[in-house]
């Protein structure tokens, strides 16, 4: 059987400000969760994408 791994790509789309939230006002993510992006593992990097940052923006308006 073949395991096909797909790599979580970044939310990164090079607005890399930090707002007066500590959100970036880019990818919404915080500076801590974009320092350690490349420690996340699949499943972590998958919760922000698809829970975390959908609701960040949502709140944003």
């Amino acid at each position: 059987m073949n395991t096909v791994f797909r790599a979580v790509q970044s939310p990164c789309i090079g607005v890399c400000t930090l707002n007066d939230e500590g959100l970036c006002d880019g990818c919404l993510r915080t500076g801590d969760e974009i320092a350690g992006w490349l420690a996340m593992d699949d499943a972590q990097r998958e919760h922000l994408m698809d829970t975390v940052l959908p609701e960040r923006e949502a709140r944003r308006g």
